[in-house]
């Protein structure tokens, strides 16, 4: 049993007062279609892409690329044969020649791995019982990606190979569907997922990882993989009261969303000799209103200075992470805005601010006092 507990104090909750230390000024509005846009995603993973992203929505996967002045170049838009799918999610890749690829996956539960070059669909990864909810790329080995599910499972794959490696459920895994999964920032072994049980679960591949090597090597069918099942985390704690869906790795600690209004940093103690025991001490918390419905989720800019996330009135909560107590770098409104926005994409120094929304919207944000 994990035990919730401060060191000394209470956790310390942020003031929506915004400091004002940085002024956004919307330099662009897209209307990509009348579906809903559930993803935005900037590639981190080759600094040649860092001012490209990728959108879903309905079954159709567009990447764009971020230009001088506010502008926004659509460089390609792929659109699955099954027009009832509904793609949630989006994650950047590489090939094995280091070309872009972006990962999507939806209600169908199918993973679509996309050529970023060629438009063409370079695999397809068939598994998931249900919809794909997340997908997020290990940075260190970019061929390796994870998916969380409605299936109450998170599988982690290679896209290089079409082999599913592992796949975490079972005696002590999700009771309901898994909304968010991280991959740990320098711990190659670990990662987080959350979901609709309201627990986030910490997860160590160490033991498993001459199954991940083997992966990268494999040139049999992906079908003849000896897939192993990681029943137990190492870790469970219940540091929300409700569904959880988002959780991203900060250092050592975490940060999480629930559909409570607010995003809470906390830490794991986790005990390596006692795997599922330990203890969670809640350090910070960032409050963000009307962001009561499920599926919203904030993002991070390369370098975790800043956190960014939307809410149901399609207003934009920008907090600085490198701050205690918690400082509101800018609160940014527009009166046009006012769909749920789903989820937000930070760039890579943080200037650029992405989301898209419920409407079919795609809205671009940038720095006053930066040269976007």
């Amino acid at each position: 049993m994990v035990k919730l507990f401060s060191l000394g104090t209470e956790p310390v909750v942020g003031n929506l007062n915004s400091s004002r230390k940085k002024e956004y000024r919307v330099t662009n509005r897209l209307q990509e279609g009348k579906r809903p846009l559930y993803a935005v995603v900037f590639n981190f993973i080759d600094s040649r892409y860092f001012n490209v992203f990728a959108t879903v929505g309905g079954n159709r996967v567009t990447i764009y690329q971020c230009l001088q002045g506010g502008v926004i170049a659509v460089l390609q838009s792929f659109v699955d044969d099954d027009k009832d799918e509904s793609f949630y999610t989006v994650s950047w890749a590489c090939n094995t020649n280091g070309a872009p690829l972006a990962v999507a996956g939806g209600v169908n539960g199918i993973i679509r791995v996309i050529n970023g070059s060629d438009e063409k669909l370079h695999k397809s990864f068939v598994g998931h019982g249900d919809s794909i909810n997340e997908i997020r790329t290990q940075a260190m080995r970019p061929a390796l990606v994870i998916s969380a599910s409605k299936d109450e499972s998170v599988r982690l794959w290679n896209v290089h190979t079409g082999v599913c490696v592992l796949i975490f459920a079972g005696a002590g895994g999700h009771r309901n569907e898994v909304l968010s999964i991280d991959f740990h920032p320098s711990d190659i072994f670990k990662i987080a997922s959350c979901g609709m049980d309201n627990t986030v679960k910490i997860w160590s591949m160490k033991d498993f990882w001459g199954y991940v090597e083997q992966s990268f090597t494999w040139t049999d069918i992906p079908s003849k993989f000896p897939t192993k099942y990681v029943q137990f985390p190492i870790f469970n704690a219940s540091v929300h009261t409700n569904y959880v869906d988002c959780t991203r790795w900060l250092g050592e600690f975490i940060l999480s969303k629930s559909v409570d209004h607010e995003i809470i940093l906390w830490e794991p103690k986790v005990k390596e000799q006692s795997p599922g025991e330990g203890a969670a001490d809640i350090l910070q918390k960032y409050p963000v209103p009307e962001c009561d419905i499920w599926f919203i989720k904030f993002s991070c800019d390369f370098h975790f200075k800043a956190c960014a996330i939307g809410n149901r009135e399609g207003k934009i909560f920008v907090w600085d992470l490198q701050s205690s107590p918690p400082i509101l770098n800018a609160k940014l409104v527009h009166a046009q805005s006012k769909s749920p926005i789903r989820q937000t994409a930070l760039s890579h120094d943080g200037s650029t601010i992405l989301c898209c929304c419920d409407d079919g919207t795609i809205w671009r944000w940038d720095d006053a006092n930066s040269e976007a």
